[in-house]
């Protein structure tokens, strides 16, 4: 008996994504078609469907596609993966939707990363508007709310999105699997303007320097000139006493962050809004970052419906020396910005030392006083980046200096 093979989200209650079956087979291939926009796209449809098959080798057998408003991309993934989960064979074969413009720009080392959106890799009904919430980042995540089944089909939805999404600026980052799933994230992933790559589950710097080998080998293979960084994720006792080397380990790290709910689950507690218990972690890893010279990221807050909640845990964060933290819920972008904004005192202060340090400059000295004190120059970095939160959120015009 010839085996049909399944993609795409079971049920009935789908959006933005498509069903597809395929049955190998010696028969000439047909394609069956049911849409929600038969009416107006039949043919848009059933040209992509036809294109698609035909590009990855397929003339045999029978498809039934059954379309929930897919865009192209997740079509195209999910093509792509029922026609792989039945020939294995087709391994080192893409199919790739166009590499749009929009979806082409670069990020920066040390731009804001006050928030970080988590959107589930196999549900690209969340990534269309993602942009639109305005996160600093936003995480295509390919691990722990993708289930086992369905790491592949995710993959392919996340590659395709890489080259076809508009999200406004945001950070385009992916949270990779660990071990051999991750290796194979990578190989999907890298040629396809990711920013960063999340590492979970980081414990040593053996797996930091084993991702990047491989990261460096697929950018020469491909001929890529840019920067891909890093985030390890510390999410267990051995990862918080090895954070110092963790944040070393490569060149390209350019944060580290918390995941609380694996690490409280590893040393045998449980995750409290006061939060004692991963007082020492949250600590170390900050003084790991900062010593390593990159930014230390909180974890996220799990209650989307307790905003005040969320801001004092912001605020915690913030006084412990983290720089941002994740979210898993739009709504939750705009409490954290906020708390993470300057204060107005703050961004007063910022502004006399920098008008101190540039006439400074300006009259060639080498040491720049604010009043009675003396300032030295990681405290002109600071006010610096101050300065750009505040012109960022548009507490300053860009031109205040001409306004002094």
């Amino acid at each position: 008996m010839v085996k049909m093979f399944q993609a795409g989200p079971p049920g009935k209650s789908i959006k933005s994504d498509c069903q597809v079956c395929y049955t190998p087979g010696s028969e000439p291939l047909k394609i069956e078609i049911e849409s929600k926009v038969q009416a107006l796209f039949s043919k848009t449809i059933r040209d992509l469907a036809e294109s698609s098959f035909t590009k990855l080798g397929i003339a045999s057998g029978s498809v039934q596609i059954k379309d929930f408003g897919a865009l192209p991309f997740v079509m195209m993934a999910q093509i792509e993966t029922v026609v792989k989960r039945a020939h294995p064979e087709l391994v080192s074969v893409s199919l790739l939707p166009e590499f749009k413009q929009h979806a082409q720009y670069k990020t920066t080392r040390g731009r804001f990363r006050r928030s970080r959106l988590y959107l589930p890799g196999n549900q690209p009904k969340l990534f269309l508007n993602a942009g639109i919430h305005r996160p600093d980042c936003i995480i295509l995540d390919l691990e722990d709310s993708v289930p086992p089944s369905e790491k592949d089909a995710a993959r392919h939805i996340v590659r395709n999105a890489l080259r076809t999404l508009d999200f406004f600026e945001s950070e385009r980052l992916v949270r990779i699997n660990q071990g051999e799933l991750g290796m194979l994230d990578l190989e999907a992933i890298v040629p396809h303007n990711v920013h960063v790559i999340l590492l979970p589950k980081a414990e040593t710097a053996e797996q930091v320097i084993a991702m990047d080998h491989k990261v460096r080998e697929i950018l020469k293979r491909e001929g890529i000139d840019r920067p891909v960084y890093y985030m390890p994720i510390l999410e267990s006792a051995l990862g918080v006493l090895n954070a110092r080397e963790i944040a070393l380990a490569s060149k390209f790290n350019i944060a580290l962050a918390m995941g609380l709910e694996d690490y409280t689950a590893d040393i045998g507690t449980e995750r409290t809004l006061e939060g004692t218990e991963s007082f020492f972690a949250r600590s170390m890893l900050v003084n790991a970052a900062r010593a390593a010279g990159i930014q230390p990221i909180a974890t996220v807050f799990s209650d989307v419906s307790n905003e005040a909640a969320l801001r004092a845990n912001v605020r915690e964060a913030k006084a412990l020396g983290f720089d941002g933290m994740g979210c898993i819920h739009p709504r939750q972008i705009k409490p954290i910005h906020e708390e993470f904004a300057p204060n107005a005192a703050t961004v007063e202060q910022a502004k006399r030392i920098i008008l101190a340090a540039d006439d400074a400059q300006a009259r060639g000295l080498g040491v720049v006083a604010v009043g009675s004190k003396m300032i030295d120059p990681p405290v002109v970095k600071r006010a610096e980046r101050t300065i750009r939160m505040a012109v960022d959120i548009g507490m300053l015009p860009e031109s205040w200096k001409l306004e002094v």
